[in-house]
C-alpha cells in the first residue's frame, strides 16, 4: 500500500464519482480505478459498491475513510513541523480550543508566549470538547482549553482563568427594568443556550447555574458560538449568556449587558493536558498560564 492509494481513495470517497475524482487528482480514470482495486486487494475488503448508475462507500469503506484521513492529516502535520524546524523553529505546541475559549485572555496568553519564545511554533485546533479529549489521549494535541473539567482517566485539568458571566438581553426587554437580574425572573422568558454537544463545556456551566432554581428554562434555540447567540439576541429571539470580556467588545445597539442578582456568576476556563510529566517547553507554557491566573487573583484581592 502506498500513500497515493490513500489519497486516491479519499478523493473518490468524497466525490463518489470516478470522473470527478480523477479530475480532482489530475489523473486519468484508469489509473484511479486500478489503484482502488489494488487497495481493496491489499485490504481484503470491498471499499466501494459500484453500479452502472452510482458509486457508494461500503461500511468497511466508511470505517477506512476515517483512518485514511487521520494518516494523511498526520503526514501533513509532519511536513509542516519539518518545514518549521528548517525555518529555525525549535519546537511546536499543538493547542486545542473548545467551547469558544479563544477569548481576549487567550490571545494575551499567546502573545506572551510569542514574546518569550518566538522560535516555538504554536498550532491551534478548534474542535468540540469530545474530540479535544480524544486528541489529548492519542497525542494529537499537547494541551487544550475548554469550559469543562472532565473527570477522565489519563487527563489533568487546571483552572486557567475565570470571567464574570453576564446576560445578553435584547433592547426594550422587560428584564432591563432590573439593574441586576434575578435568576427566577430570567426563567420566565425565552432563552438562547449553548449547544449541549457542540459547546459542551459552556452548556454544562450555564446548566449548573440554572439548576439552582427549581424551574424549567424556556429554551428557544441552542447555538454553538458567541456570534450566533448575539445575532439571535439582537433580533429579539431571547436572552443569552456570555462572558464579560467578549460581551464588552460586542457593540450592538440592540443588545444590553446585565449581571445576575444575588450571586457572582463566573465562567471558568480550564487547561487540559495528558496526566504525565510535561516537557520543559510545555511546562513553561503551563507556568505562564498559572502566573497569569495568580496575577488576576492579586488584582482582584487588591480591588476589595
Amino acid at each position: 500500500m502506498e500513500l497515493r492509494h490513500l489519497r486516491y481513495f479519499v478523493a473518490l470517497a468524497e466525490e463518489l464519482h470516478f470522473r470527478r475524482a480523477a479530475e480532482r487528482l489530475h489523473i486519468e480514470q484508469s489509473p484511479l480505478s486500478r489503484a482502488i482495486k489494488d487497495l481493496e486487494y491489499d485490504l481484503g475488503v470491498q471499499l466501494f459498491a459500484r453500479t452502472t448508475r452510482n458509486t457508494r462507500l461500503t461500511w468497511a469503506g466508511e470505517v477506512f475513510l476515517g483512518e485514511a484521513r487521520r494518516v494523511l492529516t498526520a503526514l501533513e502535520q509532519a511536513k509542516r513541523s519539518g518545514k518549521a524546524a528548517g525555518a529555525g523553529f525549535r519546537g511546536s505546541l499543538r493547542i486545542a480550543v473548545s467551547d469558544g475559549t479563544a477569548t481576549p485572555r487567550f490571545a494575551a496568553l499567546l502573545a506572551r508566549c510569542r514574546e518569550d519564545e518566538p522560535d516555538v511554533r504554536v498550532q491551534l485546533f478548534e474542535v468540540p470538547l469530545g474530540l479535544q479529549l480524544l486528541g489529548l489521549r492519542t497525542d494529537l494535541y499537547d494541551i487544550g482549553f475548554a469550559h469543562a473539567a472532565p473527570d477522565a482517566d489519563g487527563l489533568a485539568a487546571l483552572p486557567a482563568w475565570t470571567d464574570p458571566l453576564m446576560l445578553a438581553i435584547p433592547a426594550r426587554h422587560p428584564l432591563l427594568a432590573h439593574k441586576r437580574v434575578p435568576l427566577a425572573e430570567l426563567l420566565r422568558y425565552p432563552m438562547i443556550l449553548f449547544h449541549p454537544e457542540q459547546a459542551e463545556g459552556l452548556h454544562r456551566q450555564v446548566e449548573r447555574l440554572l439548576r439552582t432554581i427549581d424551574a424549567e428554562p424556556n429554551v428557544v434555540e441552542h447555538v454553538v458560538g458567541f456570534e450566533t447567540m448575539m445575532a439571535l439576541v439582537a433580533a429579539g429571539y431571547g436572552v443569552g449568556f456570555a462572558n464579560a470580556s467578549l460581551l464588552s467588545r460586542y457593540k450592538h445597539p440592540e443588545v444590553i449587558a446585565r449581571p445576575l442578582a444575588g450571586r457572582s456568576a463566573a465562567l471558568t476556563t480550564y487547561l487540559l493536558r495528558p496526566d504525565v510529566p510535561p516537557s520543559e517547553q510545555l511546562g513553561r507554557f503551563i507556568g505562564r498560564v498559572v502566573s497569569g491566573s495568580d496575577d488576576d487573583e492579586a488584582k482582584h484581592d487588591g480591588s476589595r
